[in-house]
């Protein structure tokens, strides 16, 4: 039986890679290691809490002590590194946050692995260290072109940079020590479970709230995204098969500006609520207000997926307009995590968003 511990499992993309895998394996036992920030929510986990094959930690990833001793208890074969401060807008204010959990928390797990992996100077066999970054540490496109994995590192914003030196400091541990590791970079996921401060979230709720749909700019920055699942797909044939040492790029296919984002989900909402619902009698693209622009906020990403397919058969299987049918049906299916999540504790983030949501 494989042994994953898995950082920052309560999170977006961390419990839809805890689901997947469960659903998908009967042999393997995950150890879910997470700090339950405002992100992490042990709801997002609640129907496998009680499966033999999954445990959770409440614990930071820069604990020293804590993270040593996971590894002294479990025999732990496989690192899937999702733990990390995410959120652009929150590392221009503070960017502190970022530069510890991002950087000082991967190298303590790399440390702990290292400390347990390596007997007289050799790696014990099938252990893996993963660390999941981002497509943001490449910076930023042009109208043309395509981020692969030998792209120049170009970060522009404190979040960008502090993953940037986390890869960095995973890579080093590879040149340095031959450690066995893969690095990740994708685009922007979208599914279920995603905290509301993301765009796709961010914006089904204040439709459905009736308020305002603040965009940064002109609304034309592109990304590239990618439905969770095909996100988790990848990750595990990293895991798995992907080459040691090597960096694997995973993205959609599918560009899109953040306005034709917003009015996706307005036209979907509206086809999937029912002519009496209240909510769709607010709903329209009369709740768009444009806002002052991020602050190095980056044009235009897009992901060259190539290697990944080559190497290790993946692609995406689900398309944009699959995927954001799925993903606006979660969330009205499931409007009481959505309330829960967005009471009371989140209000100023909400105010600063431009968001002048009632209390209760």
């Amino acid at each position: 039986m494989k042994t994953y511990l898995v950082t920052g499992g309560a999170g977006f993309i961390g419990s839809n890679f805890i689901h997947y895998m469960i659903e998908k394996y009967e042999d393997i036992f995950i150890i879910n290691l997470d700090k339950l920030t405002y992100a992490g929510n042990l709801n997002n986990l609640r129907d496998i809490e009680v499966c033999k094959n999954y445990t959770f930690i409440k614990g930071d990833i820069t604990d020293v002590e804590l993270v040593r001793s996971i590894f002294d208890k479990y025999s732990i074969d496989y690192v899937i590194n999702f733990a990390a401060e995410s959120h652009v807008d929150r590392s221009i204010d503070n960017p502190m946050e970022f530069i510890k959990t991002n950087i000082e928390g991967t190298f303590v797990l790399l440390e702990a692995a290292k400390r347990s992996w390596m007997k007289e100077d050799q790696w014990e066999e099938g252990k893996k260290f993963i660390q999941v970054s981002t497509d943001e540490v490449y910076g930023s496109l042009g109208e043309t072109g395509y981020f692969s994995e030998i792209t120049p590192l170009d970060p522009r914003s404190p979040y960008s940079a502090s993953k940037t030196s986390a890869d960095l400091l995973v890579k080093s541990y590879f040149e340095t020590y031959q450690m066995p590791v893969n690095i990740t970079r994708c685009s922007n996921n979208y599914g279920p479970y995603q905290f509301p401060e993301k765009l796709i979230p961010l914006m089904i709720n204040n439709c459905l709230c009736e308020k305002d749909l603040p965009i940064y700019g002109d609304g034309k920055n592109i990304r590239d995204w990618i439905y969770v699942e095909d996100h988790s797909r990848a990750i595990d044939l990293v895991a798995n098969k992907g080459k040691i040492g090597q960096v694997y790029n995973i993205g959609g296919g599918n560009e899109k500006t953040n306005i034709d984002i917003v009015k996706t989900i307005i036209s979907t909402l509206k086809s999937l609520l029912k002519d009496d619902d209240i909510r769709k009698k607010g709903i329209s693209e009369n709740q768009i207000k444009y806002v002052k622009d991020r602050k190095g906020h980056d044009r235009r990403y897009a992901i060259d997926s190539t290697k990944t397919r080559n190497e290790l058969g993946w692609h995406a299987r689900t398309s944009f307009n699959e995927g954001i049918m799925n993903t606006v049906k979660w969330y009205l299916d499931n409007s009481k995590w959505l309330e829960e999540i967005t009471c009371g504790a989140y209000e100023e983030y909400y105010k600063r968003m431009y968001i002048d949501r009632e209390r209760g």
